[in-house]
């Protein structure tokens, strides 16, 4: 289930983004293709701006070799 974020004065989307999903890689792109015009809002966004942030599929872990 989706989540959405009502912004807060001086929110940035990176931070935002980086705060639900921990980092993951690729989660910009896909919480910007499920907020189409939310880029064109600027770097800092708009106080109460409503930001849908879509269910992720949880990444893989990746296996490691060890050497020795």
């Amino acid at each position: 289930m989706s989540v959405v974020y009502r912004t807060k004065q001086g929110d940035v989307l990176d931070a935002i983004v980086c705060k639900q999903y921990n980092g993951q890689s690729g989660a910009l792109e896909q919480v910007l293709e499920a907020n189409k015009g939310l880029a064109a809002q600027g770097a800092v966004l708009p106080m109460g701006v409503l930001v849908t942030l879509p269910d992720l599929p949880k990444p893989q872990a990746v296996e490691s070799v060890h050497l020795w």
